[in-house]
């Protein structure tokens, strides 16, 4: 599991001997670029393990969604049947079988609709984010205008 921010070991500082040359600006900027990339490193990490526990979790969630909906197909399958036999109480069994079949016809084609309906509304590209990314490589190019 990645450490927290807090739990993280640093280096420790080693103040310079009497005497002793002080690190040359390349050291330092060589010591900064090897600390942002740990910390990139570090962030990297953290992101993956978290993202593996949240997906771990979504899975669990999705698989319960499945057997609802598998238990919901099964209460309509045999809701139907229930329907259509006591409709055969009251006319021929082929006829009531018919008019179920029928109703379930509408609903699919409600269902069909409203779902193509709403699907066309969906847009994938992701405006935001395109935007934000034109933005930064403009000011990339011109970081001082």
């Amino acid at each position: 599991m990645a450490l927290s921010f807090q739990e993280r070991p640093t280096p420790a500082a080693v103040p310079p001997a009497d005497g002793a040359p002080e690190p040359s600006i390349g050291d330092l900027v060589s010591e900064i670029g090897q600390d942002l990339s740990r910390l990139v490193r570090d962030e990297i990490e953290l992101a993956k393990a978290e993202i593996k526990q949240e997906s771990v979790k979504a899975g669990k969630a999705a698989g319960m969604l499945g057997g609802a909906g598998y238990a919901a197909h099964l209460v309509a399958l045999l809701g139907s049947l229930t329907v259509v036999f006591a409709l055969a109480n009251v006319m021929n069994l082929a006829w009531a079988a018919l008019i179920v079949t029928a109703l379930w016809a509408v609903v699919g084609g409600v269902l069909y609709s409203a779902g193509r309906k709403r699907l066309r509304a969906v847009n994938l590209k992701p405006e935001q984010t395109v935007e934000t990314l034109k933005e930064d490589a403009k000011w990339a190019r011109h970081p001082t205008s």
